[in-house]
């Protein structure tokens, strides 16, 4: 029996760990990868003040301040079942059964599926397979390849891989089917990333952006498109193709693309093929909170933040006693964000021990985690603010 478990060592669960074991709480830590720092570890970018953002450093950090304060971390570990008695959480892992009062969910987010014929050959990989591969293990992808899926994720990875030597050929659109409507339609897609225009490379490409979150400029601006797209770091980023094949016999070798219309259909007699080795598939992320429908959470529906989500307030507190939830299965958002949710969790977990002197804290902890979404130069949904506030008036409604 420890104080408090926490399932998932990423940004947000070693903030949390840091926090309670700051205030004399018992922490133990666990995950299923084999190195702590979850997101962290495949993240390398350059803020907009010209800094640069490494995420295994940040990851070190942390950890090491966590093991500085006698938290206990297991790594290699998954989580099988859970439920919740009179002792308060039992939680079913790989290697046996572990019980804490007080259950802290940060498992993170996962990528959203995004196919298209030929998807299943070697060679084709998700953004974020690709990123781990580059960024932690040092393991080249490929000579030369294709993002297939142009949003907030994959344009910060598509510059990771550029930065490490790989070749991105284009970026383009998945052609439309059941799944990937959205993600095929030029005219959302152009809504989407216009809110990364203040991290462009120049200042031209800045200031178009600037001009496209005028909604009479987009259709405009989707027309005037230039045919061989935008460049991005050096990556032409297509709005106006889509990937409709992946062609290969054992192994990538090839994607067809195709010409599209405004409004996202395919452009007959235009289809090519483009010479590659490698294929990145890029359909964004989802909160991945199947731990908290297992432990019988509530959800809600918040488009804003991603999908469906545990219901909880903004102390990080679900409805069920002792469970708590921080990170990407609250929403997606950024590893800054996170770790400032885990901060929020930890302490809302120290309020929960009824361990004195934390509710002033956590109050100061709630204000700063609201300024650093504020200040975030990167999210991936544009309400996410006015879908946290729904999430907890929510809470309010039911459980107050």
């Amino acid at each position: 029996m420890t104080d408090v478990l926490i399932v998932g060592a990423g940004p947000a669960g070693l903030s949390a760990a840091i926090s309670c074991a700051e205030r004399g709480l018992q922490v133990q830590v666990i995950d299923e990868f084999m190195r702590p720092g979850g997101r962290l570890l495949g993240q390398l970018y350059q803020e907009p003040d010209g800094s640069w953002w490494n995420g295994i450093e940040e990851a070190a950090k942390l950890q090491d301040k966590a093991a500085s304060l006698g938290v206990e971390l297991q790594l290699g570990i998954s989580v099988i079942d859970l439920n919740h008695s009179d002792d308060g959480w039992m939680v079913y892992t790989s290697t046996g059964i572990l019980k804490a009062p007080a259950l802290l969910l940060a498992t993170g987010a996962a990528e959203t599926a995004c196919p298209i014929p030929g998807w299943t050959l070697p060679g084709v990989m998700s953004i974020g397979a690709a990123q781990v591969m580059t960024n932690v293990h040092r393991v080249r992808v490929g000579m030369r390849g294709v993002i297939v899926g142009i949003n907030v994720l994959s344009m910060a990875i598509a510059q990771e891989l550029e930065l490490a030597g790989i070749k991105i050929a284009a970026m383009v659109l998945p052609a439309k089917n059941m799944i990937n409507n959205d993600a095929g339609d030029p005219r959302k897609v152009m809504q989407s990333i216009v809110r990364l225009g203040h991290l462009a490379p120049s200042p031209l490409l800045r200031l178009g952006s600037g001009l496209m979150r005028y909604t009479p400029l987009q259709s405009l601006g989707l027309h005037l498109y230039p045919k061989g797209g935008v460049k991005v770091w050096g990556i032409p980023v297509q709005l106006r193709k889509a990937a409709v094949e992946i062609e290969g016999i054992e192994k990538v070798e090839s994607v067809r693309v195709a010409n599209l219309s405004p409004d996202g259909n395919i452009v007959p007699g235009t289809s090519r093929s483009l010479p590659v080795d490698f294929v990145c598939m890029a359909g964004g992320l989802y909160p991945l909170a199947e731990l908290a429908a297992v432990a019988g959470c509530p959800f809600r529906y918040i488009p804003e933040l991603g999908g469906h989500i545990p219901l909880h307030n903004a102390r990080m507190q679900t409805p069920l006693a002792g469970l708590f939830v921080a990170g990407n299965i609250t929403g997606v958002e950024s590893a800054k964000i996170a770790a400032a949710q885990g901060t929020v969790a930890g302490l809302s977990i120290a309020a929960f021990h009824q361990v004195s002197g934390t509710e002033e804290d956590l109050r100061e902890s709630i204000q700063n985690l609201r300024i650093t979404r504020a200040k975030a130069s990167i999210q991936f949904h544009p309400q996410v603010a006015e879908g946290r506030q729904r999430l907890e008036s929510m809470y309010s409604e039911n459980f107050s």
